[in-house]
């Protein structure tokens, strides 16, 4: 598959590497390394990132908080992400916007199609929070929208496992993994791949999804390279 521009997609979670919560400085710098790796390489790079580290909205229902005011707290979440990955990229002199559903001036854009296309043919990587800017959907759904409106070659799913397997692997030491599977058939076998929006957004408009693991040293540059990493969705 020859990609020109992708989407990245990583979990807030990610970002806490060993910690129970927040950021941690080294994952963070890791993972800005990566992207690096596949921005020299003149490939252009968007991410959406989730907030799962700070706050993840349906949890804060389950402690009282109302589940429009906990989506809209999900998404500040997703800003202070991308905030902190601008920042490594600013130290690995990586140029850098953030976009987002969410206009916070002067700490982000909002987010449009027009100008998230603009900053990437003019070679900056596009980081996109805030989530759709709507309470109600998830990152997944977010990546699958922001992927379509940018006209992305692919989403790049970035995970702590090796792409999409027959049952979790953290649990099932008899998973098999997939090279490849299509949209049909991973739904039919009820395999999460994305949330059923997100999945029925990019399976609509043929836009194949990547799973891979983002933990890895080297895998976001193999898939950019054309080597088979983790498993096409399509």
């Amino acid at each position: 598959m020859k990609l020109r521009r992708i989407l990245l997609k990583l979990s807030g979670e990610a970002l806490q590497g060993e910690q129970q919560y927040g950021i941690d400085p080294e994952r963070l710098m890791d993972y800005a390394k990566e992207i690096k790796a596949a921005f020299d390489e003149k490939i252009q790079v968007a991410i959406v990132i989730g907030g799962g580290n700070i706050f993840r909205g349906l949890q804060g229902t389950t402690g009282g908080t109302a589940r429009v005011q906990g989506d809209y707290m999900g998404m500040l979440a997703t800003i202070i992400n991308s905030m902190a990955l601008q920042d490594a990229f600013m130290r690995l002199s990586v140029p850098s916007k953030v976009l987002s559903g969410i206009a916070i001036d002067p700490v982000c854009e909002l987010m449009s199609s027009s100008k998230a296309i603009g900053y990437l043919d003019k070679g900056d990587v596009v980081i996109i929070a805030g989530g759709t800017g709507n309470p109600y959907f998830t990152t997944d759904t977010a990546s699958a929208l922001r992927a379509l409106e940018i006209k992305a070659d692919a989403i790049l799913k970035g995970t702590r496992v090796d792409g999409v397997f027959t049952a979790d692997p953290e649990k099932d030491t008899n998973a098999v993994k997939y090279d490849s599977i299509s949209f049909d058939e991973a739904y039919e076998k009820g395999l999460k791949v994305m949330d059923l929006t997100a999945f029925t957004l990019c399976r609509e408009n043929h836009l194949p999804v990547i799973v891979f693991n983002m933990n890895i040293r080297g895998n976001l540059l193999k898939i950019i390279r054309g080597e088979k990493v983790g498993t096409v969705v399509e």
